[in-house]
C-alpha cells in the first residue's frame, strides 16, 4: 500500500465546518472595511527576499529565522511573504497609486512564517491587513483602532479585548532613546536573557518586549521613550488619545509595546485577550512613516494593521460566539419515472428566484426514507418533494423539516418561492 501523504506541519486544512465559520466572519469582516471606505488589493504571495528584509529589518525574528526563503531556477532569491505591508507598499509604488494622493486599502490572505507551532499560532495563516498612505494625523490613527473597535462589537467580543496603546516617536527621537536604552542594558548584561543579549546591540527596543521574568524585572528600571518624545510626537499621541475617548473606546498605555517589526514609529497598538492564555494578541499596528521612502518612493505617511484570522476565529470559539451553519437550507427529493427530470427542472427554478439560498437535489434515486434521512442529516431547514403527483401537476410540496407539528403544503411552482423564503426567515 503507498504511503499516505500528510500536510505539512503548521499548515492546516480547514474542512468544510471550519469553513461554515470561516464565512461567516470573513463576511463580517468584508462588510466593515468596506463600508468604511476601503478597497481591496491582492498581492503575491511570493515576492523578493530583499523587499521584506529591507522593509522588516535584516535583525529581526521574522527576517533572521521565520521566512522560507529559497533560490527559484534562475538563481533569484525568493520568499513567501511574512506578513502583507511591505507587499502592499511594493504594489502601490510599481503602479504608482500614492504619489501624491491617499489611499485607503485593504487585503485578506495567507502569510508564511517557520515558527513553532501551537494553537493558535500556524506555519501558513491568515491575515486581514487594513493600509492607509498619504494622511499624517492623529484622526486617521483614531479611525482604524475606531474600525478594528466596530469589527469586535459586530462579533460580540468587544469585552474580552483590551487596546494597548503607546507611540515610538520619530527616527530621531528612537535613536536618541536607542543609545540610552543600550547603555541601560550593558550596565544590566549579566541579568539578560540570550536572547535579549543577542538584540541589546541589534535591536534594543525588542528587548522592550522580552516576555523573560527576568528581563521584565530588569526593565522597570530602564529609560522611558516618553522622556525624549518632541512637541510634535506628544501631540500626535495626545491627539489621538482625545479622539479614542471621544470615540467611547477604552485603552491602556503600555510604554513597553514596540512591535515586532522595525518599520514603525509614532503610534502603535495591539489588541489583546486574557482568554487565549500565551496567544493573546489578536490585532495590533501603528504608523510606519518612513517605509516607502525606505522601499524608493517618496516620503508619504503611512498607518495600517494586521488581524490574525486563526487567532480571531480560536476567540469566537473560545466565547461561543460562532457556530456551524448548516451546508443545505433546502433538500429537493423525488420518487418517481420522471422524478430526476423534474427534480433538476424544480432545483434550477429554485435557484433562479432564491438566489441566496442553498439549495440541494438529491441524487442517486432511492426511497423516500433514505432521503430524508439524508436530508436530515445535512441539517436542511425545507424539504421540497417532486413525487408523481407533482411532477404530473407541475407542482411541488413542501415540508418545514425543524417542526415537527407543520403541515406539509402543496403548491405551484410559481408560489413555492416566497412560501419557502418565509419558513426560512421565521
Amino acid at each position: 500500500m503507498a504511503l499516505k501523504i500528510q500536510a505539512i506541519r503548521g499548515m492546516n486544512d480547514l474542512l468544510p465546518e471550519d469553513t461554515s465559520i470561516w464565512q461567516q466572519v470573513e463576511s463580517v469582516l468584508r462588510q466593515t472595511v468596506a463600508s468604511y471606505g476601503y478597497s481591496e488589493m491582492r498581492m503575491p504571495v511570493l515576492e523578493q527576499t530583499g523587499l521584506f528584509s529591507r522593509a522588516i529589518g535584516e535583525v529581526t525574528d521574522v527576517v533572521e529565522k521565520e521566512m522560507y526563503t529559497f533560490e527559484d531556477r534562475s538563481g533569484d532569491s525568493l520568499s513567501l511573504r511574512p506578513e502583507g505591508t511591505a507587499g502592499c507598499v511594493r504594489a502601490c509604488l510599481e503602479h504608482n497609486l500614492i504619489y501624491n494622493q491617499e489611499q485607503r486599502l485593504w487585503y485578506m490572505g495567507p502569510m508564511f512564517r517557520h515558527e513553532r507551532p501551537q494553537k493558535g499560532r500556524y506555519r501558513q495563516f491568515h491575515q486581514l491587513g487594513v493600509e492607509v498612505f498619504g494622511l499624517n494625523g492623529p484622526d486617521i490613527d483614531a479611525e482604524i483602532i475606531t474600525l478594528t473597535h466596530d469589527l469586535w462589537q459586530k462579533l460580540g467580543i468587544s469585552e474580552a479585548l483590551t487596546l494597548e496603546l503607546n507611540t515610538l516617536g520619530s527616527a530621531e527621537e528612537r535613536a536618541n532613546y536607542r543609545a540610552a536604552l543600550i547603555a541601560f542594558l550593558e550596565a544590566h548584561f549579566d541579568a539578560l536573557d540570550e536572547d535579549s543579549r543577542r538584540r541589546t546591540h541589534t535591536n534594543p527596543l525588542r528587548v522592550l518586549d522580552s516576555k523573560d521574568p527576568g528581563v521584565i524585572e530588569v526593565l522597570k528600571d530602564a529609560p522611558s521613550l516618553m522622556d525624549y518624545l518632541g512637541g510634535e510626537s506628544r501631540a500626535h499621541f495626545e491627539g489621538l488619545k482625545r479622539l479614542l475617548e471621544n470615540a467611547g473606546i477604552k485603552y491602556v498605555i503600555n510604554p513597553r509595546l514596540v512591535r515586532g517589526l522595525d518599520y514603525y514609529n509614532l503610534t502603535v497598538f495591539e489588541w489583546t485577550t486574557t482568554a487565549l492564555g500565551a496567544q493573546g494578541t489578536v490585532c495590533g499596528g501603528g504608523r510606519y512613516d518612513g517605509l516607502v521612502s525606505q522601499l524608493g518612493g517618496s516620503d508619504t505617511p503611512a498607518v495600517g494593521f494586521g488581524l490574525g484570522l486563526e487567532r480571531l476565529m480560536l476567540l469566537l470559539l473560545t466565547l461561543n460566539k460562532v457556530a456551524v451553519k448548516p451546508a443545505v437550507d433546502v433538500y429537493v427529493v423525488g420518487a418517481g419515472e420522471n422524478a430526476s427530470l423534474y427534480q433538476a427542472t424544480v432545483s434550477a427554478s429554485l435557484r433562479a428566484a432564491l438566489p441566496d439560498v442553498r439549495i440541494m437535489n438529491h441524487c442517486g434515486g432511492g426511497a423516500f426514507k433514505r432521503q430524508f434521512k439524508r436530508a436530515d442529516r445535512l441539517q436542511a431547514r425545507v424539504a421540497v418533494i417532486c413525487g408523481e403527483e407533482e411532477c404530473a401537476a407541475r407542482s411541488v410540496t413542501v415540508k418545514d423539516l425543524r417542526n415537527a407539528g407543520a403541515e406539509q403544503v402543496t403548491l405551484s411552482l410559481d408560489e413555492a418561492p416566497a412560501y419557502i423564503n418565509k419558513l426560512l426567515h421565521s
